[in-house]
């Protein structure tokens, strides 16, 4: 059976190449090696014994090998699953590696094929090379609750995507990514869907579907959805920007400040003549590198990002509270205010801790100034810092990991992405224990709030942009089934346990109620549904509804979740396919190769494990 999987393996479209790098010179292992194939726009890095692995397409031709102070190596792909390299030290001393300060260019060293100057005064030094340091804020999965005892279940909405981005950069290596950082509801939301907005002045629509689930057909799964207006670009207010860069020496990296450039000039092309920008960056210490400047000066805002250049220690800190004050000096009343940080997040200088960051944020929210995230680069990405950061400064988090996704970010989904229609959105639902004998909500366990915050209108929500939609899945254990996830405990002894009577209320599953507000107020409205115990056969929900219970699957897979029960890799494939419906962009296609990788990765896992 081995020599059996083997052999499919390797006549698949897609394999694995795995390998060790090291130095030439002492033979010793090099950790955080880049390792990118040439064209495909993924990558992945060496691990601390120097080994690899990475997923081939079967069209990569050539892989390139590079890390700080040795040569780089382009080496055609063979037919071999394995590749070990040997890199050859460079010219410069590996104690002279990469000094990079105020940026003076006097002078000039070249290290890794890349022109870097000589400082008067160094501020920084790049190590050899980076261990891996990525951050990601755990997550304690939500199991089955019974609705006699918590009928309530209540989270902010989440617009963020970066989770799955991300995700794709991980399998796109040649690994399984780390299970915190799959955020499932963040995989779903990645994906557009066909939902109609809201017929009257309210900013967000609600819809809902009903069937069983894919991965257990004794249990129900309930779509809930949010559906944000749509809005003409030339009719959005006007913007007040400030791009806050990181230009600290950790984002020297192509996939990094390169990237940056390449996306903030995207979104500096969709600029309307009535919207400013302004330029934060920081590094060492936090500098304005253009005043607020008028959208129709195009050349100039480019000519400023192509200006900058990655060096120094990183005062994140610093940057934000420079920033915030530049927002405010612009302030637009009735305005779009907002912050566009980019950067890895890997502060170091001054506040920096998830907590201290969070502070800052959550002090400065209250402005009417906003703060989106852009995620770049691997090895050291804070994840969790940057998601806290967007979740306080009521904006979204974005990864950002090819030129593709920061198209898809900032000009597909542009009005989305930076202009919010309904700010704080809160969604709560009650269950109807007649019908509901237990319920679970996939993801969002970060964003999960008392039953009391949901009326309280100081505790903030998530924020909805132009066009945005929200799913949020329930997976229900219907009344009157055996199921091993429902529990039972001894009768109490201090206290009788009276039932209470139970409301039937018709064929009502369960009720719907969301909290908004406007984005220049401070009083949410609410909005309320019910929903009938009418479940669909799985095959006849729509598109959208079994395309994105796939995702979830996926997710929870990926997760190895307790919950996962029979979920299974070719049958969310399969269901993903047959759901696929208009991908004009082609993300639908896309994620289904991700699965199909994945499950190759998963495989591999197991009988490497296995052996």
């Amino acid at each position: 059976m081995l020599l059996f999987s083997l052999v499919a393996f390797k006549n698949s479209n897609d394999r694995i190449l795995t390998g060790t790098v090291y130095n030439k010179v002492d033979q010793q292992p090099i950790a955080g090696v880049s390792i990118i194939l040439q064209g495909a726009n993924t990558g992945t890095t060496t691990d601390a014994n120097g080994h690899y692995k990475i997923l081939l397409h079967q069209n990569a031709q050539f892989i390139i090998f590079n890390s700080i102070g040795f040569k780089s190596q382009r080496i055609k792909i063979g037919r071999s699953n394995t590749l070990d390299v040997a890199l050859e030290p460079a010219n410069a001393s590996l104690d002279e590696v990469v000094v990079v300060g105020d940026g003076t260019r006097n002078s000039k060293m070249m290290i890794r094929g890349m022109a870097t100057y000589a400082p008067s005064r160094p501020l920084y030094i790049h190590p050899p090379y980076q261990t891996n340091t990525e951050s990601y804020q755990k997550i304690k999965e939500s199991g089955f609750i019974n609705p006699k005892q918590e009928p309530l279940s209540t989270f902010a909405i989440d617009v963020d995507a970066a989770s799955y981005s991300n995700v794709r950069r991980f399998i796109h290596s040649g690994q399984l990514p780390p299970k915190d950082a799959v955020r499932v509801e963040e995989m779903i939301n990645y994906f557009q869907y066909d939902l109609s907005g809201p017929h009257n002045d309210d900013p967000v629509a609600i819809h809902t579907e009903l069937s069983t689930a894919p991965w257990n057909p004794q249990h129900r799964l309930l779509r809930v959805a949010l559906k944000a207006k749509s809005v003409d670009t030339e009719k959005l207010p006007p913007s007040n920007f400030v791009f806050l860069i990181d230009v600290s020496g950790s984002m020297a990296d192509i996939n990094r400040l390169p990237l940056v450039k390449t996306a903030m000039k995207m979104l500096v092309d969709q600029l309307r003549n009535k919207d400013h920008v302004a330029i934060v960056t920081y590094a060492g210490t936090a500098a304005v590198k253009l005043e607020s400047t008028s959208g129709n000066q195009k050349m100039k805002i480019k000519d400023a990002i192509d200006a900058l250049e990655a060096s120094g220690s990183t005062a994140g800190g610093a940057g934000i509270k420079m920033a915030y004050k530049i927002a405010r000096e612009h302030f637009i009343k009735g305005g779009n205010n907002r912050i566009i940080l980019a950067s890895d997040g890997d502060f170091n200088v001054g506040p920096s801790s998830d907590e201290a960051m969070e502070d800052l944020v959550s002090q400065e929210r209250e402005s009417g100034v906003n703060l989106s995230v852009l995620g770049f680069g691997m090895v050291n990405l804070k994840d969790s810092k940057m998601e806290i950061l967007a979740n306080k400064g009521r904006g979204n988090y974005a990864y950002i990991d090819n030129i593709s996704e920061a198209r898809k970010a900032i000009i597909t989904e542009f009005g989305g992405t930076l202009f919010t229609v309904a700010k704080d959105v809160k969604m709560q639902v009650e269950f109807n224990p007649a019908y509901v004998q237990a319920y679970r909500l996939l993801g969002y366990e970060n964003r999960l709030l008392a039953k009391e915050d949901f009326n309280n209108d100081q505790k903030i929500g998530g924020d909805m942009g132009v066009g945005h939609s929200v799913t949020a899945f329930y997976e229900i254990v219907p009344t009157g089934i055996k199921d091993p996830y429902i529990g039972n405990v001894d009768p109490l002894k201090y206290q009788n346990e009276k039932p209470n009577p139970i409301r039937s209320n018709a064929i009502e599953i369960a009720t719907v109620k969301f909290r908004y507000k406007q984005p220049d107020g401070n009083k949410s409205d609410l909005k309320q549904l019910a929903i009938q115990d009418k479940a669909i056969n799985l095959t006849k929900t729509s598109d959208d509804f079994r395309f994105a219970s796939a995702v979830a699957e996926f997710g929870m897979l990926l997760r190895n979740s307790e919950y996962k029960q029979l979920a299974d890799y070719d049958k969310l494939i399969a269901r993903a396919k047959g759901a696929k419906g208009v991908d004009d962009e082609g993300y639908r296609a896309e994620f289904i190769r991700l699965a199909e990788d994945a499950k190759q990765l998963a495989k591999s896992q197991d009988v490497t494990a296995k052996n």
